[in-house]
């Protein structure tokens, strides 16, 4: 996860040449030493399209009047109708075609959005005007910018329009061109805040009728806000300036009343340190020079390899810091004696190559700590002859101890604040209701006493997946995982047992330390055979802390909500990293009279396998957008549909290019799913934060994608109560998809045997496993997709999509055979 790239795009054949320069930011982070990477945090590639300009006005004058400049059907490839190219070169919060042909986008708060399109060559005599259609917030206003040149010989520079929006509805904006006034592009910037449509882009052909120099007409419908009659156009104020190429930059400074503008709120360990991004979703992170960044309750803590080692970055895009913010605040603990250096970088096209640096060591900024967390600022005064126009990234570097630093933030003015941020919403979590504990008339089980480190007390095996965090001695089990990933397990058969007449009882465990786990009951496959998959078939769990009082937990086995007839065993995990010790676990008629045990909180299936008879599901998690192309290329190939599961940060990030990856995977049929917002280990987390991760995600496809699922699939696969009760509170009806293939990519794909993935899926599809696993995250798996599909319709059984395939009554029909 976390990559980004960009397509390489060149155009043959440099004869008759007109030659626009477009600037691109390439984001992909790169292990590099400190020098380099204070000097390119990120590759800017300039791409000249070379193009034959005769031919191309040949190609343009002879569309039909008017000749559109783009309809957005082409906006996954950045590529208008005329072939010129269009962006936003990441500075939209969000942006993305809707399938009606328009444009939303969402500006950020800090008014550096803008987006453009190019004309594949300049163009003059044939055309008189850009006519669009916009729709934007009541009383919004924006800047429309045409990017000039005199007979299309002379120097470029801009002429900026300012469109104030007057009525609630859709308005046709038409911009006549002046007398030999070659246009090369069109600019978006300056939006106010809220939500923006962008319509259909026309170029006017002349003779069509005379052109005023500006004309807003209301689209039929629209609902006036201001004075202007629905009837009467009105003309807005042009305002030129000229510059040289290029001239595609940020918007104007932000107007109204300044607020902090949050760098990073250190909200996610994984979006820090695993998709390597801050909280303006602009790429940040340590390239391995740290010993270790670890973030917790809105706080990050580096530690440096070695004193005076190490340097973290985080990049802004691009803030205009001029007379609207004095500098960057955050509150930082350190020890006495810590020192560092703190760099600014800018530069003068908005770009993080080639940056400006300037840097101050923060004892040259005035800096000293004793232990104690306090706010301190980067002044921008305090670094002579910073560009504070064009802002684009800070870098921390050699640090002497340890440093914890808070949220950090532009501020306003001349005087240092602290951004506050918003408190986390209350979790509203299922009430804990007890009643008394009612008694069982069986008898008491007795399943395990850690008497032995290879067998229970009914002689069938226990054990765990990390040895070393489980340690049995003395009558006793002293479990200390260091990830919430590991499990121990004891077995009450070696096949299926059925336990229905323990329904009424209950599960027993004397233990003392955490209680911060998880207990699950596990259920066999139908055949009771451990050599077919899934195996287990699934589990339910519940949360230890929810049934513990002192050193004994009760928990009624009718809350566990498998079928009791398949059972395997139980399943300890979930952990955090403090030490928990077990002495029993057994099965008993009845808890001491005063015991009172709470209701059951519903847990969101677990599923690994589909259901439909004679189903086989592609399940496909994230990856790199430049293999996405190939991979929907083999599914389409194929003519198989697929489900994908999408991290939400990606998402919004709109230089890698992911919405319009699956908004094309939307339009052909394949289902999207869920996937987290910055992929963590879910258990792991706090119960607000679980919440965060499920609502962000759940937000992001919606807002990008205009969607909602039911369909979650855990990164890693990590499961627990917490979790599967936080997704049953957030998304109702909501399933957990896991899987019985796997394909090991994350195994064998950058290894000397990356054909080892085939041998796994081989494996796990003669055991019987239909519900997949990949990532197209790597050459060989995605080289790999097209047998794996071959193997898997080898079977006769059909292929299809997880919902399908889970038979859920909102799919879509399978096609008929």
């Amino acid at each position: 996860m976390g990559s980004k790239s960009l397509e390489n795009m060149r155009l043959d054949q440099p004869s008759l040449s007109l030659v626009v320069s477009l600037h691109y930011l390439d984001q992909a982070r790169q292990s590099s030493t400190k020098s380099d990477k204070a000097q390119q945090l990120s590759t800017m590639r300039i791409f000249n399209f070379i193009l034959p300009a005769a031919s191309l006005f040949s190609l343009i004058t002879a569309q039909s009047c008017p000749s559109i400049l783009d309809n957005f059907s082409q906006w996954s490839s950045n590529t208008n109708s005329l072939g010129g190219w269009t962006s936003d070169d990441n500075s939209m919060a969000s942006i993305y075609a809707s399938r009606s042909g328009t444009l939303l986008l969402t500006p950020k708060s800090d008014g550096s959005s803008y987006f453009y399109s190019t004309l594949p060559t300049c163009i003059t005599s044939s055309f008189e005007a850009v006519s669009y259609l916009i729709k934007g917030p009541s009383g919004g206003r924006l800047a429309f910018e045409l990017q000039v040149s005199q007979g299309c010989t002379g120097t470029t520079s801009s002429r900026f329009v300012a469109i104030d929006l007057l009525v609630n509805g859709w308005q046709t904006v038409t911009v006549g061109l002046k007398n030999d006034e070659g246009l090369k592009a069109v600019v978006w910037s300056g939006m106010s805040q809220g939500e923006w449509e962008l319509g259909e882009i026309n170029l006017r052909c002349k003779g069509t009728q005379p052109v005023p120099s500006v004309t807003i007409v209301p689209v039929p419908g629209a609902t006036s806000t201001g004075t202007m009659s629905s009837a009467i156009s009105s003309t807005a104020t042009v305002t030129s300036s000229t510059s040289s190429m290029p001239t595609i930059v940020p918007s104007p400074q932000p107007t109204g009343i300044c607020s902090n503008l949050l760098i990073d709120d250190w909200q996610s360990q994984s979006r820090l340190t695993f998709l390597g991004y801050n909280a303006l979703l602009q790429a940040s992170g340590d390239d391995g020079t740290m010993k270790s960044i670890l973030v917790d309750d809105n706080q990050v803590t580096f530690t440096p390899k070695e004193a005076g080692a190490g340097f973290f970055y985080s990049i802004f895009g691009c803030i205009n810091a001029t007379n609207f913010y004095g500098g960057i605040s955050m509150k930082i603990k350190a020890p006495a004696g810590t020192t560092f250096t703190v760099e600014l970088q800018t530069n003068n096209n908005c770009l993080t190559a080639n940056p400006i640096a300037k840097s101050q060591s923060s004892t040259e900024l005035g800096w000293t700590f004793n232990g104690d967390e306090k706010l301190y600022d980067i002044p921008f005064g305090r670094y002579p002859g910073l560009n504070t126009g064009n802002l684009v990234a800070v870098v921390l570097s050699s640090f002497s101890n340890p440093v914890t630093l808070g949220p950090m933030s532009f501020y306003c003015g001349s005087t240092a604040s602290e951004i506050i941020l918003p408190s986390s919403p209350a979790v509203t979590s299922t009430p804990v209701m007890t009643v008394p504990a009612p008694a069982a008339t069986n008898a008491p089980l007795l399943i395990d006493t850690f008497a032995s480190p290879f067998t229970n007390s009914l002689g069938e095996s226990h054990g765990s997946d990390y040895d070393a965090g489980a340690t049995i001695g003395n009558g006793s089990l002293t479990i200390s995982f260091p990830d919430s990933d590991y499990n121990y397990y004891t077995r009450l058969t070696d096949n299926c047992r059925d336990m229905t007449v323990y329904e009424p009882s209950y599960l027993h465990i004397v233990f003392s330390g955490s209680t911060q786990f998880s207990i699950g009951l596990l259920q066999h496959n139908k055949e009771c055979n451990p050599d077919i998959a899934p195996f287990p078939e699934t589990w339910d769990d519940v949360f230890a802390a929810r049934y513990a009082k002192g050193n004994d937990i009760y928990v009624p086995f009718s809350h566990f909500k498998i079928d009791k007839t398949r059972v395997i065993g139980i399943s300890l995990h979930g952990f955090t990293p403090d030490s928990t010790v077990f002495k029993k676990i057994e099965l008993v008629p009845s808890v001491p009279s005063s015991w009172q045990v709470p209701s059951k909180v519903e847990s969101a299936p677990l599923v690994f396998a589909c259901t439909r008879p004679n189903s086989f599901a592609f399940a496909i998690d994230d990856g790199i957008p430049e293999f996405s192309q190939q991979v929907m290329q083999t599914i389409k190939n194929s003519g198989i549909k697929v489900t994908f599961f999408t991290v939400g940060v990606p998402l919004l990030d709109m230089s890698n290019n992911f919405t319009n990856v699956y908004r094309d995977m939307l339009n052909d049929g394949h289902q999207i799913a869920l996937h987290s917002f910055t992929h963590p280990k879910m258990e792991s987390l706090e119960v607000e934060d679980i919440d965060w991760e499920i609502e962000q995600d759940v937000m992001a496809v919606n807002k990008t994608l205009g969607i909602e699922s039911k369909y979650f699939r855990p990164p890693f696969g990590n499961v627990g109560a917490k979790f599967r009760e936080r997704v049953a509170a957030k998304i109702p009806g909501g399933k957990l998809i896991n899987w019985s293939v796997d394909v090991e990519d994350w195994l064998w794909a950058q290894g000397p045997n990356p054909e080892k993935q085939l041998d796994a899926f081989k494996r796990d599809v003669q055991k019987g496993g239909n519900l997949v696993v990949l990532h197209y995250l790597y050459p060989s798996t995605v080289q790999y997709l097209q047998q794996f599909i071959d193997i898997a319709k080898a079977t006769g059984k059909d292929l299809m999509r997880v919902d399908q395939c889970l038979e859920d009554p909102n799919a879509p029909p399978l096609p008929t055979k």
